[in-house]
Protein backbone atom coordinates (compact mmCIF):
# COMPACT_ATOMS: atom_id res chain seq x y z
CA UNK A 1 0.00 0.00 0.00
CA UNK A 2 2.84 2.36 0.86
CA UNK A 3 4.59 1.79 -2.47
CA UNK A 4 1.31 2.49 -4.30
CA UNK A 5 1.06 5.89 -2.59
CA UNK A 6 4.71 6.61 -3.37
CA UNK A 7 4.14 5.74 -7.02
CA UNK A 8 1.05 7.94 -7.10
CA UNK A 9 3.05 10.88 -5.71
CA UNK A 10 5.82 10.39 -8.29
CA UNK A 11 3.29 10.05 -11.12
CA UNK A 12 1.47 13.17 -9.97
CA UNK A 13 4.73 15.14 -9.75
CA UNK A 14 5.73 14.09 -13.26
CA UNK A 15 2.34 15.00 -14.73
CA UNK A 16 2.40 18.33 -12.86
CA UNK A 17 5.74 19.27 -14.44
CA UNK A 18 4.85 17.81 -17.86
CA UNK A 19 1.71 19.94 -17.84
CA UNK A 20 3.95 22.97 -18.40
CA UNK A 21 3.08 24.04 -21.96
CA UNK A 22 6.78 24.17 -22.84
CA UNK A 23 7.09 20.49 -21.94
CA UNK A 24 3.94 19.39 -23.73
CA UNK A 25 4.53 21.39 -26.92
CA UNK A 26 8.25 20.62 -27.18
CA UNK A 27 7.53 16.92 -26.84
CA UNK A 28 4.79 17.13 -29.47
CA UNK A 29 6.99 19.14 -31.86
CA UNK A 30 9.87 16.70 -31.56
CA UNK A 31 7.77 13.58 -32.21
CA UNK A 32 9.38 13.19 -35.67
CA UNK A 33 12.70 12.60 -33.90
CA UNK A 34 11.41 9.11 -33.06
CA UNK A 35 12.03 8.18 -36.70
CA UNK A 36 15.70 9.22 -36.73
CA UNK A 37 17.25 6.22 -34.96
CA UNK A 38 15.04 3.84 -36.93
CA UNK A 39 15.95 5.46 -40.25
CA UNK A 40 19.67 5.67 -39.44
CA UNK A 41 19.78 2.40 -37.49
CA UNK A 42 21.99 4.17 -35.00
CA UNK A 43 22.16 3.29 -31.31
CA UNK A 44 23.73 6.67 -30.43
CA UNK A 45 20.80 8.41 -32.14
CA UNK A 46 18.41 6.17 -30.20
CA UNK A 47 20.16 7.07 -26.94
CA UNK A 48 19.90 10.83 -27.61
CA UNK A 49 16.25 10.66 -28.68
CA UNK A 50 15.41 8.34 -25.79
CA UNK A 51 17.12 10.65 -23.32
CA UNK A 52 15.17 13.64 -24.65
CA UNK A 53 11.83 11.86 -24.32
CA UNK A 54 12.78 10.63 -20.83
CA UNK A 55 13.81 14.02 -19.43
CA UNK A 56 11.28 16.21 -21.24
CA UNK A 57 8.42 15.58 -18.77
CA UNK A 58 10.53 16.68 -15.80
CA UNK A 59 12.91 19.42 -16.97
CA UNK A 60 10.30 22.17 -16.97
CA UNK A 61 8.76 23.53 -13.76
CA UNK A 62 5.10 23.20 -12.90
CA UNK A 63 3.07 25.87 -14.71
CA UNK A 64 2.00 28.92 -12.73
CA UNK A 65 -1.66 28.16 -13.46
CA UNK A 66 -3.83 25.67 -15.30
CA UNK A 67 -5.33 27.94 -17.94
CA UNK A 68 -3.26 26.77 -20.94
CA UNK A 69 -4.88 24.25 -23.26
CA UNK A 70 -1.79 22.00 -23.21
CA UNK A 71 -1.79 22.07 -19.39
CA UNK A 72 -5.43 21.01 -19.30
CA UNK A 73 -4.72 18.27 -21.85
CA UNK A 74 -1.88 16.75 -19.82
CA UNK A 75 -3.71 16.99 -16.50
CA UNK A 76 -6.84 15.59 -18.16
CA UNK A 77 -4.82 12.66 -19.44
CA UNK A 78 -3.63 11.94 -15.91
CA UNK A 79 -7.23 11.85 -14.63
CA UNK A 80 -8.39 9.86 -17.64
CA UNK A 81 -5.63 7.25 -17.22
CA UNK A 82 -6.55 6.74 -13.57
CA UNK A 83 -10.06 5.74 -14.56
CA UNK A 84 -8.99 3.33 -17.35
CA UNK A 85 -11.67 4.79 -19.60
CA UNK A 86 -12.79 3.01 -22.77
CA UNK A 87 -14.10 5.87 -24.85
CA UNK A 88 -13.26 8.08 -27.81
CA UNK A 89 -9.98 9.05 -26.14
CA UNK A 90 -8.87 5.43 -26.18
CA UNK A 91 -9.83 5.06 -29.84
CA UNK A 92 -7.98 8.23 -30.85
CA UNK A 93 -4.93 7.24 -28.81
CA UNK A 94 -4.94 3.79 -30.44
CA UNK A 95 -5.20 5.39 -33.90
CA UNK A 96 -2.29 7.72 -33.08
CA UNK A 97 -0.24 4.72 -31.93
CA UNK A 98 -1.11 2.89 -35.13
CA UNK A 99 -0.02 5.89 -37.20
CA UNK A 100 3.26 5.97 -35.26
CA UNK A 101 3.82 2.27 -36.02
CA UNK A 102 3.26 2.95 -39.74
CA UNK A 103 5.68 5.89 -39.55
CA UNK A 104 8.31 3.73 -37.88
CA UNK A 105 7.82 1.01 -40.48
CA UNK A 106 8.22 3.65 -43.22
CA UNK A 107 11.42 4.82 -41.54
CA UNK A 108 12.71 1.25 -41.23
CA UNK A 109 12.08 0.66 -44.93
CA UNK A 110 13.48 4.13 -45.68
CA UNK A 111 10.34 5.25 -47.44
CA UNK A 112 10.01 8.97 -46.79
CA UNK A 113 6.43 9.47 -48.00
CA UNK A 114 4.77 6.88 -45.72
CA UNK A 115 7.02 7.94 -42.85
CA UNK A 116 6.18 11.63 -43.20
CA UNK A 117 2.46 11.16 -43.89
CA UNK A 118 2.03 8.75 -40.97
CA UNK A 119 4.01 11.05 -38.67
CA UNK A 120 1.77 13.95 -39.65
CA UNK A 121 -1.30 11.80 -39.01
CA UNK A 122 0.07 10.74 -35.63
CA UNK A 123 0.74 14.35 -34.62
CA UNK A 124 -2.69 15.47 -35.78
CA UNK A 125 -4.37 12.61 -33.92
CA UNK A 126 -2.41 13.56 -30.82
CA UNK A 127 -3.89 17.06 -31.02
CA UNK A 128 -7.38 15.51 -31.23
CA UNK A 129 -6.51 13.36 -28.21
CA UNK A 130 -5.32 16.47 -26.34
CA UNK A 131 -8.61 18.20 -27.09
CA UNK A 132 -10.50 15.23 -25.65
CA UNK A 133 -8.24 15.22 -22.58
CA UNK A 134 -8.61 18.99 -22.07
CA UNK A 135 -12.39 18.58 -22.17
CA UNK A 136 -12.13 15.64 -19.78
CA UNK A 137 -10.10 17.80 -17.41
CA UNK A 138 -12.64 20.61 -17.58
CA UNK A 139 -15.48 18.27 -16.62
CA UNK A 140 -13.63 16.17 -14.01
CA UNK A 141 -11.13 18.47 -12.28
CA UNK A 142 -13.55 19.59 -9.58
CA UNK A 143 -14.24 16.00 -8.55
CA UNK A 144 -10.47 15.37 -8.32
CA UNK A 145 -9.76 18.44 -6.20
CA UNK A 146 -12.84 17.92 -4.04
CA UNK A 147 -14.40 21.26 -4.95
Amino acid sequence: MRSRRSFARVRSAIFARHSNPWSAWSRWATAPLLLVPVWTRSWPHAAVVGAWFAVNPVIFPEPADQRAWATKAVLGEELWLLEHRRDAGLAVDAAASGALMIALLGAWRRRPVPAVVATGAQMLLLLVYWELMARYYETHRDAETGE
